[in-house]
């Protein structure tokens, strides 16, 4: 055999190594965040408690794998973070989930729909994420800008004593925070009642405000949490 047979060989060799190495994932999550404190940290809470109740149990429930990511980058720029993860991960995730905000970002509507074309699910929130966490304790569908979400948050962190007496983006227990009076199912339960009046076809999320499709995220890990063993 020549030695550019040989070469040749081996290439294709390394090819199909790559190929067969890289295998469909069942249970699996890649969750790419446009920010890189408190949307993490919250989804991280949930990790934790999933890898709490499930690890010992692995003969009974395989556990999940859960890869979080948070980015601090915009929106568009974000798809193409989640693409070359993708492409470069070692195994094939069954659910891509892209976590981000609208805030002054122009491409929000274009960002949603291209990561909905490559088969990614959105968790998009409208203004932003503080108005998901603000569902956890009340119901609103008023239109506020993402500064006076916060203002909200920390009135409620004063009043019930949570975290310090004041909200803050980078509490590392934040999903335990504001599930401390049962806010997760609250949270679901508001976001459900908010987006049912959401025609997909008809608005586009940018115009959709108060808007947040992050409980559907929040409901696919959550099973883990509530499954019986």
């Amino acid at each position: 055999m020549g030695s550019d047979d040989l070469f040749k060989k081996r290439r294709e060799d390394r090819k199909k190594r790559k190929y067969e190495y890289k295998q469909p994932k069942a249970n699996s999550f890649l969750i790419v965040t446009e920010g890189e404190r408190t949307e993490p940290l919250y989804l991280k809470g949930m990790q934790k408690i999933i890898r709490e109740r499930i690890g010992g149990m692995v003969e009974v429930v395989e556990a999940p794998v859960i890869d979080i990511h948070g980015k601090g980058s915009s929106t568009g720029k974000l798809i193409e973070i989640t693409d070359q993860m993708v492409k470069e991960a070692k195994i094939i995730y069954q659910n891509i989930w892209v976590v981000f905000d609208k805030d002054d970002f122009d491409d929000f509507d274009q960002a949603i729909k291209e990561g909905t074309d490559k088969g990614y699910k959105i968790a998009w929130s409208n203004q932003s994420f503080e108005y998901w966490l603000y569902l956890h304790f009340y119901y609103s569908d008023s239109a506020l800008h993402r500064d006076e979400w916060v203002g909200k948050l920390d009135e409620i962190f004063k009043k019930y004593d949570l975290g310090d007496g004041k909200y803050r983006k980078n509490y590392e227990d934040i999903y335990n925070i504001v599930n401390t009076y049962g806010g997760v199912d609250a949270a679901i339960k508001n976001a459900k009642r908010r987006m049912a009046q959401y025609e997909e076809n008809s608005c586009k999320p940018s115009e959709y405000d108060p808007g947040t499709m992050v409980y559907k995220l929040v409901e696919d890990l959550k099973k883990y949490i509530d499954e019986k063993l």
